[in-house]
């Protein structure tokens, strides 16, 4: 295994990959060091009595087995590559990571997207709306977030093309149909449900390690230009739903025991279906956003004002239900400063303060050519550190067909 590799023993992420032009023969994979297991057929090779939910080409069966059969698949690999008489089993079914076709790792269902960085919703009241309190009444008594289409959820390195949406003039007469002029990004983590819940009976903040497998690097890209226009009275809607990119790597929540922190002080504390202070799930993660090669933040995690329990706490509270390979985004990940912001709506204030590139171009949002990597590490339980993948996109013109 290669050393300093994102993907050590103590991680152990689960995709969905393809070998060569076999796009069709998809399997679930597993990265270690810079390669990559066919799981299924190990599991097959030494009998595992967990084969048959890993032998699909996504990770749902897998997820929706539960806890137990988590654990029993991390242990079954773990013993596979620290047992010295398995090594004539193990390794026939190893394929170089730089050879392999990462696929979008799970079957989609509902995608939720919260908004749950007090950094990133101060800042982007204050731009949106100056003069004015940034923060709405509810945001510190509930996570506000919004229903997003799944149906849009593509993997890592999958074209964005430039939507086209009703935008406001600048005289303020009639709105114009065209091309956003105002594309941005949204560094997030997205948590992936494994178990399903039952409709009417909300998931309580200290169930959520039973329901939730694990965690994906996702960039909610935005046209601000067309959410402006449409966003009052009923949130996000096109200017949201064109395109969400997730990384290819599902990180077990178990993998980031070692991440777990205090999520920042509640002032006031939160409702008893929210109050974490027996079960808090805060996540030391770092995320890095980069353009063009160019890094340009490192969004903190470990800041996010809500945790993904009392978003999945909050999400059932109704007795909505959850289902296997449902996503829920963080929202956008902020610090408190400008080498912290997860969006270019906050590094540019709204496209007030253009800022500039290493190689001398201008930016406030991205233009046509423009490609984002937003990749993410945490420390791992053998005291390294790990890492989450990557989420990346190119901005491709706007189509006209």
């Amino acid at each position: 295994m290669r050393d300093g590799s994102p993907f050590p023993l103590a991680n152990l992420p689960y995709g969905s990959f393809s070998v060569g032009a076999r796009a069709k023969d998809r399997a679930v994979g597993v990265a270690i060091g810079d390669q990559v297991l066919d799981l299924a057929a190990v599991a097959r090779a030494t009998n595992a009595p967990f084969a048959d939910v890993v032998g699909g080409a996504v990770i749902n069966p897998l997820m929706s087995a539960g806890p137990q059969v988590w654990k029993a698949v991390r242990d079954g690999i773990t013993g596979w590559f620290t047992d010295e008489r398995l090594r004539a089993v193990v390794e026939p079914h190893l394929y170089p990571l730089e050879g392999v076709t990462l696929h979008l790792p799970i079957d989609a269902g509902d995608y939720v997207d919260f908004y749950s960085s007090e950094h990133h919703a101060i800042n982007a009241g204050r731009i949106l709306r100056p003069g004015s309190e940034p923060l709405s009444p509810q945001w510190k008594h509930l996570p506000v977030g919004y229903h997003g289409r799944a149906g849009t959820i593509v993997v890592s390195g999958s074209p964005v093309i430039r939507p086209w949406g009703q935008v406001r003039q600048a005289n303020g007469e009639g709105p114009l149909f065209r091309p956003s002029a105002a594309l941005d990004i949204e560094a997030e983590l997205g948590f992936i449900v494994g178990v399903p819940s039952r409709l009417g009976h909300p998931v309580p903040i200290s169930s959520f390690a039973d329901h939730v497998f694990g965690v994906v690097i996702l960039n909610d890209w935005s046209a601000r230009d067309i959410q402006a226009w449409e966003y009052v009275p009923l949130g996000p809607f096109l200017g949201k739903s064109f395109l969400t990119s997730i990384s290819g790597w599902v990180v077990p929540i178990a993998a980031l025991e070692a991440a777990r922190t205090e999520p920042p002080a509640r002032v006031p504390t939160p409702l008893p279906y929210l109050d974490d202070r027996d079960h808090p799930w805060g996540f030391d993660i770092t995320l890095q956003v980069a353009v063009n090669g160019f890094p340009l933040s490192r969004p903190p995690f470990s800041s996010m004002y809500w945790t993904a329990a009392q978003q999945l706490a909050h999400m059932t509270s109704n007795g909505a239900a959850v289902r296997s390979g449902d996503i829920f985004g963080s929202g956008t990940v902020s610090g408190p400063t400008r080498d912290q912001y997860g969006s270019f709506l906050e590094m540019s204030w709204g496209g007030a303060q253009p800022f500039q590139l290493p190689d001398g171009s201008v930016r406030s949002y991205l233009v046509d050519g423009d490609e984002v990597v937003i990749s993410a590490t945490a420390p791992a339980s053998d005291g390294g550190t790990l890492g989450l993948g990557e989420v990346r996109g190119r901005v491709e013109s706007p189509r006209h067909d």
